[in-house]
């Protein structure tokens, strides 16, 4: 390649460049003079600089930059300053750089630049080095005063002496409005006897210097970098390699990605930047490291100390220098840690074949004496690594299963995968490998296929499950090959496909006595039929499975079919029912610590409660779900199941763009098919709403449903049914909506949850209201068949009540229904219908005063097409629209944001605080100024209090 692999994206960074802005805003009212800006090598600390400057040079900002070079130990003297005064030749000329100084003083620069003439005689004296502070501090006023001025000096760590001081000296007395200086350096680079580490102590103590650190990219944000650069969205795998292994170096990412394939190699142009601290090491330390690397990312002392055959002192003496130079650090307990993976596997790369064995073997050997010298609960995962680096392949087997097992009682099945495929691939290397485990090969595929469905690795889980299934007579082992497809109908919902009954009822009948074999076939045979909408023989299997797991004492069993249970309820209309048999489960799970049961009881009581009106709890709870994903290691299968939820439950109140973020979030972990089309839908809804045509274009048909690909749920039926309704009512094409809604009405399956029921309905009527001029025929058969679905719909719960008045064209009861229930769209689009039919009527005050209330909630929700209807309809109508309230100026999550930014919290502490993520609170801060009308966070809490928006 001729060049690095660079995003044009510029990824994360909000703070720091809105810290940057402040500053600069600051400086203009003379508040602020410098930013020290740290972070290490290929942090971004240049690419933040680089997008700082060009937006200051937009707003009209004079950026002048200058930057130090690393020749000698102590630099090249005055290189910042000798670039800065190029720049200004080049753009002024000699004659008007001297032009903004005292008569003769351009002497002193002389000294830096031939340009300006002879220098002065005393320029090596200290009264010459002061006169030429004097002149770069007036100069800098001078510059100042005539427009804004930046000046930009990268890697001060590299500054020689007379540098380091003039920075100093600038920094405590360039003190002129519309003055700032910017200085970046290396904070790996900063060993305790750095030069500039007490340049940097002082200046932290002088008033209007800010210091800022450029942390790591967190993953998403590694992500995004990769999108940008590779130019679509990463497979998860490759997005957990590249972070676990760049440690979010945005360098290192774009070096990863320059060597394609699957990122396991660097390139040489990045192994100088990484050795490069290691090779002026002592040999000594440099030996002692090659041992260290061998040992992992971090080691601890008394092991170390034990492979080494060091004792305490010399071990504390050869490391010292490696500690000095930032190659190692000291965690807690004793322990030295690589500062960067990459370091260490550049170390153990240095390793020879031999020396490499050896090194391992000695690890194994010391840790299989004494498990205390590693980490407690990771003996197991050590002796497998160590082992199998010793080539000793017995050894490693054995080490590499006990180490899955204990995987597992720790919910680390990410960790647990590779450890069985290790197994699985030493197996025929180790003649009694059954003997020496206790399992034969396919109840290490089971194992396997169970750990990887619990990650949510769908793909590599359908291949241990077919792969067990090929081992296995079913008619010798019937309820060990019922387990193995009852956990290959899971895999196959995950990905999309239909029909898994007829393999449940297969299982079924593999297993026809009663036992624990048979209740696992009927937990998911009779959630599936329910799913159908054949709720009436999924009960049975139900309560069937429950005699079945309570004989059986099965507590987990027992909460599955009571989460089955609930579902029944829902179908049936009985939402407390439902909230009480979720709650009930959820119970039995938390008693069994069953992070299963947990994670899906909570996933299904989000759904249970935002029918119900409790969006608060709603929310709550996807909280402690995520957690308990976490704490199960279950964030990629019913993780993303509880993201979802929430992504659904933040959507139906408004809160739009924590919905979309939520959604981001969840797809960045790469969930399964049927999770990613969940999603998907939430994402679509907002689009509609907000009008975005080809995003929603897109979505339909990344899930099939501009081809109507079967479905085999009646849920997703009817949301998929319900978002083609509204792609066509969005292009204008009432007749196309028309169509999909007979085709959908035309089915024998219909939704009977209430809920989903008359949220269909609903739409319909709103279809039938559209094409009932151009139509009126096959309107008025549809609305017939609609009516005939409403008779069969029950109306438990505030939700379902709601969409209930609006089919039923009570507009003005519905949007009071759907104030109370805190969905700002739904309330909105009740109003227009309620002012439409006021309008007919010859009300126009009152459409106008309705269009008054729903015009605001609209704009707030950037619901385009909604604002243009009120618009239009406001035209129509002649009414005045109300004057907003300042109170209406912001949402009420914008109100939130609002009021901890004039506490003085940083992005941070707000997202800490709100639970959403530091990017959502940088687009909420961007809206707030833009609102207000103001530039900066001390404006906007001006702005506030003026207008008494904290008040309210």
């Amino acid at each position: 390649m001729l060049g690095r692999s660079v995003s044009p994206v510029f990824v994360g960074r909000r703070e720091e460049m809105t810290a940057l802005t402040d500053a600069l805003t600051e400086a203009g009212a003379g508040t602020a003079t410098a930013v020290l800006l740290g972070g290490e090598a290929g942090v971004g600390k240049t690419r933040l600089v680089q997008c700082f400057a060009e937006q200051a040079a937009r707003d009209g900002v004079r950026v002048l930059t200058g930057g130090c070079v690393e020749l000698s130990t102590e630099g090249l003297a005055y290189a910042p300053f000798t670039a800065v005064l190029r720049q200004l030749v080049r753009e002024h000329g000699t004659g008007g750089v001297a032009g903004l100084l005292p008569d003769g003083a351009e002497r002193d620069l002389a000294r830096l630049l031939p340009e300006f003439g002879e220098p002065s005689g005393d320029g090596e004296t200290e009264a010459g080095r002061a006169r030429l502070f004097e002149q770069i501090l007036t100069l800098l006023e001078r510059l100042a005063d005539t427009a804004p001025t930046v000046l930009i000096i990268e890697d001060i760590h590299w500054a020689d002496r007379s540098s380091r001081d003039l920075i100093a000296f600038l920094s405590r007395n360039l003190r002129v409005p519309q003055a700032l200086l910017l200085m970046t350096y290396r904070s790996d680079d900063l060993h305790r006897q750095h030069p500039l580490r007490p340049v940097l102590a002082e200046l932290s103590r002088v008033n209007g210097v800010l210091r800022l650190d450029l942390p790591r990219l967190s993953r998403e944000e590694v992500a995004q970098q990769m999108a940008g650069i590779l130019g679509h969205a990463p497979e998860y795998a490759k997005v957990e390699k590249v972070y676990e292994r760049s440690e979010g170096i945005p360098l290192f990412v774009e070096a990863l990605l320059e060597q394609g394939g699957d990122c396991t190699s660097f390139p040489e142009s990045m192994q100088d930047l990484i050795l490069n601290a290691v090779e002026r090491l002592p040999e000594e330390t440099q030996r002692v490291l090659r041992m260290a690397a061998a040992g992992g990312t971090r080691v601890g002392h008394a092991l170390l100390s034990a492979v080494s055959g060091l004792a305490d002192l010399e071990l504390e003496a050869a490391l010292r220098p490696a500690i000095a130079g930032n190659v190692l650090q000291i965690a807690d307990n004793r322990a030295y840690v690589f500062r960067h993976s990459l370091i260490r596997e550049a170390v153990h790369e240095e390793l020879l074949p031999g020396e490499h064995q050896r090194l391992h073997a000695r690890y194994a050997e010391e840790i299989s004496k004494d498990h205390t010298l590693v980490p407690a609960g990771r003996a197991y995962v050590e002796l497998a690594h160590h082992w199998y680096g010793a080539r000793d392949d017995v050894h490693a087997l054995t080490a590499a299963w006990w180490a899955a097992k204990k995987s597992f009682k720790a919910f680390a099945y990410a960790e647990a995968v590779p450890l069985l495929e290790r197994v699985l691939m030493l197996w025929d290397r180790v003649p009694d490998a059954a003997e020496r485990i206790g399992a034969d090969h396919t109840a290490v595929l089971e194992k396997a296929a169970a750990a990887a469905q619990a990650g949510g690795e769908v793909d590599r889980a359908m291949k241990f499950v077919k792969a067990a299934l090929a081992e296995l007579d079913e008619a010798r082992e019937p309820g060990r090959v019922a387990g193995l497809i009852v956990r290959r109908s899971h895999l196959k919902v995950s990905k999309g496909q239909v029909s898994v009954v007829d393999d449940l009822r297969h299982a079924l009948k593999l297993v026809p006595e009663p036992g624990e074999a048979r209740a696992e076939v009927l937990v998911p045979m009779s959630q599936h039929l329910m799913l159908r909408g054949e709720a009436a023989e999924g009960a049975v299997y139900v309560e069937e499975g429950l005699r079945l797991a309570r004989e059986l004492g099965d507590r987990c069993l027992e909460a599955d079919l009571l989460l089955n249970l609930a579902l029944g309820h829902s179908l049936a209309g009985d939402i407390e029912g439902t909230v009480v048999t979720n709650q009930r489960a959820l119970d039995l799970g938390k008693q069994e610590n069953s992070g299963r049961v947990i994670t899906r009881a909570i996933g299904n009581m989000i759904d249970s409660l935002l029918e119900t009106g409790r969006w608060e709890e709603a929310l709550r709870l996807s909280e402690e779900g995520w957690r308990e994903a976490k704490r199960f290691g279950r964030l990629r299968a019913s993780g993303l199941f509880v993201l979802n939820n929430r992504a659904e439950a933040l959507e139906a109140i408004g809160r739009w763009d924590e919905a979309i973020e939520t959604v981001e979030r969840a797809l960045s972990f790469g969930p399964s098919l049927r999770t990613r089309h969940h999603l998907m839908r939430v994402r679509a809804d907002i689009a509609l709403g907000r009008g975005e045509v080809e995003l929603v274009e897109g979505i339909l048909s990344e899930i099939g449903v501009l081809k109507e690909r079967p479905e085999d749920f009646v849920q997703d039926m009817t949301n998929s049914a319900r978002l083609h309704m509204g792609w066509h009512l969005l292009r204008g094409e009432p007749a196309y909506a028309l169509a999909v809604a007979e085709r959908m009405l035309a089915r024998p399956a219909q939704s009977s949850k209430a809920t989903l029921g008359w949220r269909l309905l609903a739409l319909l009527r709103t279809v039938c209201d559209a094409a009932e001029d151009a139509e009126p025929e096959r309107v008025r058969a549809l609305r017939e068949r609609a009516a005939g679905m409403a008779a069969r719909l029950s109306m438990t719960g505030p939700v379902a009540e709601a969409y209930r008045l609006t089919y039923s064209g009570d507009f003005d009861a519905s949007a009071a229904a759907w104030e109370r229930l805190n969905r700002p769209h739904n309330q909105a689009r009740a109003l227009v219908r309620a002012a439409t039919v006021a309008a007919r009527t010859g009300d126009r005050d009152g459409a106008a005063a309705r269009l008054a209330t729903a015009l605001p909630k609209a704009t707030a929700l950037r619901a385009a097409p909604l604002v243009a209807e009120i618009e239009a309809l406001s035209r129509r109508v002649g009414g005045a629209q109300r004057p907003q309230e300042s109170s209406e100026l912001l949402t009420p999550r914008e109100l939130e944001v609002l009021r901890l930014v004039a506490l003085g919290r940083t992005n941070r502490d707000i997202a800490k605080e709100l639970f959403i993520s530091a990017k959502t609170v940088s687009v909420h801060v961007s809206n707030i100024l833009a609102k207000l009308g103001v530039t900066t966070r001390g404006e906007a809490s001006a702005a506030a209090h003026r207008l008494s928006l904290l008040s309210r």
